[in-house]
Parts: C-alpha cells; structure tokens; sequence
C-alpha cells in the first residue's frame, strides 16, 4: 500500500533520514522501530505531509502521495492534542468534521465506539476531567472514526495499563482482518512480537534492518531449545551427557523446571526427546526464537561499535 522511496531530511545541517526506502503490504501490521532520535516520527510526518523530504518520494496505492490522499490516513501522533475544555463527543465532532464526516455519522461512529469499549459514559465529560489513559484512549477513536485505510500510530500504547494494551492490540488486528495497513511506532516489543507482521528498525537516520518478523528471527536463532519437565534435575543432567549443553535453569517448584540447552555436534531435537525420554516427565519441549527485543537491541549495540570503531 504504502512505497518508501530513498527519502531523505535534515534540519539545520542535522540529518534526520538518509535515504531511507522501505515497502509496506496492504492489509498488514508494520512496526516502525528505532531508539529516540532516530528518524521514526520525521518519518511519520514526511507520510502524513506535515512536512516535506529533502529527496525522495511516498507513493500510496502506486501513486505520489498527494493533499487527498490524507483522507484514506488515520495518524495518531506521540503528543497528544485534546482541547481540554471540549467534551469527548465535541471533541469527536470537531475531528470528524476535519475527516469530511457529517455530524450525524460522527454520532453515529462514536456510539459504536463507547460502546465497544464500554465507556458510554464518557460522552459528556470534559477532557480535563479524564486521566491521562482515557484520553488516550479517546484520541485512539476519533483517530478510526472517519474509517481509514491506512493507520499511522505514533506511540499508541505509552501510558496504557496491560489490560488497555491487550485491548488496544486486539482492535488493531481486528482492523487488520478487515484489510486495514497499520504502522506501528513503539516501544513496547512484546506487541511487536504478538501483533507485528513486518518491521523496520531506523537507527541514527538510516534503515538498518526491515523484513517479516518470523524471517528475522529465524536469521537471528542460535540453536537454543527450551524443556519444561517433572523429576530429578541431576537425573536430568546425567541423561544429556556431553551431547547436549545446558544455558539456563529456573525452578517452577517442587521438581519442576525450566531448562534452556544447546545441541552440541550433530544432534537435533530428536536425539534429545530420545535422551531424555525415561528418565524424566517431559511437559513441553520448544524451539527458543529471540524476540524482537533481542534483535532490536543486537542491532543497535552492534552499529554502535561499528561506528565507535570507525
């Protein structure tokens, strides 16, 4: 949907993107990741037309991104901006109007909405008497009101308790099954992990990784598996010998564990279910895969001491 073409910014001789491309699907949850400072949100702006790049293009649909292709975008930006003084349905009116909406729908849109979170009640209260994550969550609405397809999210979930998070992820991949494109800026790697189909990881003005998450991190394995079990731990590591190397260990209680282990040599997880089988009662074995906390941080560390070196 979305097409990234070698963009380029600076602000006063400080480079903010350098020649950045990347490709975002139809009908997919994007993560844009990156640590602060390093070109997200210039990035987020650049696809919204709050500002200009220096070099290189956006295309929407195969098209240069144009003034009336902004009604097909949802963007919720990190600063939050909510007229205090406004009540939540005031508030969804002045934004829906701004999207081309009419009043009616806006109404109409917004009953649906307080309804599905289950906060009907906050139709007539003024935004200063919200805490901070149900304003939040407001300005999450009148973002969707005038139904999107493409959903730019600038830090959605900052400020959220788990369970707003939970809730926030399962509308965004309900949306997605409607064949709604989603980008995500955030820090929160565990919805990366859940919710993510792609990510771009940006660091100091450049794209230093993008691809499927499920690509990424089986790139980045390194050959750990993982076994829940009942019994013996010293039955446990008498039984893997010199085949197999154990990494970690956490007690679940009384002769319960979690062991993390490595093949050594040729052996594979069949030789390990065989080696172990008898001696102890396996409850689950996987295979452990990095998450994208894992991947993001040994990227970043790793283009640091390329550039510290140099």
């Amino acid at each position: 949907m979305l097409e990234i073409e070698n963009i380029s910014k600076s602000f006063f001789r400080k480079v903010a993107l350098d020649h950045v491309s990347m490709t975002i699907p139809s009908g997919e949850i994007f993560g844009l990741l990156g640590p602060n400072g390093a070109g997200k949100t210039t990035l987020i702006r650049i696809i919204n037309r709050i500002t200009e790049p220096d070099h290189g293009a956006v295309k929407i649909n195969g098209e240069l991104l144009r003034q009336h292709h902004l009604s097909l975008i949802g963007y919720l930006p990190e600063e939050r901006g909510l007229y205090r003084s406004m009540t939540v349905e005031e508030h969804a009116i002045l934004l829906g109007r701004l999207r081309g909406l009419e009043k009616r729908e806006v109404k109409s849109k917004l009953e649906i909405w307080l309804e599905k979170f289950e906060i009907q009640d906050w139709k007539s209260k003024r935004i200063e008497q919200l805490s901070k994550g149900m304003a939040q969550k407001v300005q999450f609405i009148c973002t969707v009101l005038h139904d999107p397809k493409l959903l730019i999210l600038d830090e959605p979930l900052s400020g959220f308790d788990p369970v707003n998070v939970d809730l926030i992820n399962r509308e965004l991949l309900s949306m997605k099954s409607e064949g709604k494109t989603i980008i995500l800026s955030t820090h929160n790697m565990k919805s990366v992990d859940e919710i993510c189909d792609r990510v771009a990881l940006i660091h100091q003005s450049k794209k230093i990784l993008d691809g499927k998450v499920t690509d990424l991190q089986e790139s980045a394995k390194t050959g750990e598996y993982a076994v829940k079990f009942q019994g013996n731990m010293i039955a446990f590591v008498n039984a893997l010998w010199t085949g197999f190397e154990m990494v970690d260990k956490e007690v679940l209680g009384a002769d319960r564990y979690l062991v993390k282990l490595k093949m050594r040599g040729e052996n594979n997880l069949e030789d390990l279910l065989k080696t172990l089988l008898g001696q102890i009662k396996i409850e689950a074995v996987w295979e452990v895969l990095p998450s994208m906390q894992d991947i993001f941080v040994n990227e970043v560390q790793s283009k640091n001491t390329v550039i510290h070196e140099e």
